[in-house]
């Protein structure tokens, strides 16, 4: 990407290992994300360009020295971003702020959406998927993989760090893929109701398979208002905010019940928020979420592909080429797709 609206296809190196913990991959599936799009509006046009994307499924090609779970053949997830997996900080499950990571899409490290691409950290990111040839495996089964490096447990994360107990009420902001991941969380959490604000209706579709009761099209005060009506005037107990732009912000804080919980993982496109009496502190409102571990629910996700728990792969409704990459941006962000998966054989 070379500035806002400028996504260019070209020819690079095959990258090589930097470090001994590195492996090179080759890619099976890459694929476009909502938070590609904050760049593609607002990015300063530049001389360079960084290379996007940071979702992968791939085959291990080659590897360090020092990498050991990992071997030449091995189908694997990679997520969104890498991590030691060892350090204090990555034990306790927050992968995404290892002191020894980092974050694909950097003159370092660039990004994924490419034929073949180098993971640091291999061994305490990359998780092998067991059983499974990708040159056999279904297209179904390797978009819900795909899924899993980002998308789906961004979704999950949200509704982890809500602590969604059964039988309660969940509202979420955002019929994007991620928000559609979140509503597929819930229901595997037990929530009773889930209540999704969104207004185009083939996304919403999918938001009441995935498990949705409800659906607000209403924005704004009247979205607010809608939501209240809908649980009696109390609010709902989980609110999961997956578009990250202050106005999700301010429907996510009229809504959610007093004592409830306040969920992020739309990146925020604000660092001013409102906290104090008429928005969280009033209600005894709580305020959670953040970048996705995907590292740490990564495992325990590939087993409930697997075994058909669940099905996250239907965000998919497009697949390019690596040509077709600038158009999979420019369908995105024209809302014409919902999520762009990108396979280098087409």
């Amino acid at each position: 990407m070379y500035g806002a609206g400028d996504v260019r296809v070209e020819d690079a190196p095959i990258p090589t290992l930097q470090e001994p913990t590195d492996a090179i991959v080759r890619t099976v599936r890459a694929c476009i994300c909502g938070s590609d799009l904050h760049p593609y509006h607002s990015m300063p046009g530049s001389e360079h360009g960084i290379r996007m994307g940071h979702e992968l499924i791939a085959v291990v090609e080659e590897v360090g020295t020092a990498v050991t779970t990992l071997t030449k053949g091995d189908f694997v997830v990679v997520p969104f971003a890498y991590a030691d997996n060892t350090c204090a900080i990555c034990q306790e499950g927050f992968q995404t702020a290892c002191p020894h990571g980092g974050w694909y899409g950097t003159p370092d490290t660039p990004g994924l959406q490419a034929e073949y691409a180098r993971v640091p950290q291999a061994d305490g990111s990359a998780v092998v998927v067991p059983g499974v040839d990708p040159a056999t495996a279904s297209d179904e089964l390797l978009a819900s993989l795909l899924a899993l490096s980002d998308v789906y447990l961004t979704g999950y994360h949200a509704a982890f760090m809500a602590d969604i107990q059964p039988g309660q009420t969940v509202t979420v902001i955002g019929d994007g893929a991620v928000g559609l991941s979140a509503v597929l969380a819930a229901k595997q959490m037990g929530a009773e109701r889930i209540i999704l604000m969104g207004r185009h209706v083939s996304r919403t579709d999918l938001g009441r398979e995935f498990g949705a009761t409800d659906v607000v099209a209403e924005r704004g005060a009247e979205g607010v208002a809608k939501v209240m009506a809908l649980t009696g005037g109390e609010g709902s107990h989980v609110v999961l905010e997956a578009v990250g732009h202050m106005p999700a912000y301010e429907q996510a804080y009229g809504i959610v019940r007093p004592g409830g919980i306040i969920s992020r993982v739309g990146v925020p496109q604000y660092e001013e928020a409102p906290i104090g009496f008429g928005s969280l502190f009033g209600k005894n409102a709580r305020l959670a979420g953040g970048p996705a571990p995907v590292r740490a629910y990564l495992e325990q996700a590939i087993r409930d592909v697997l075994d058909g728990t669940i099905n996250p792969g239907k965000v998919f409704d497009r697949t390019v080429g690596l040509d077709g990459v600038p158009a999979g941006y420019a369908a995105m962000d024209a809302r014409e797709a919902l999520k762009v998966m990108v396979d280098p054989a087409m």
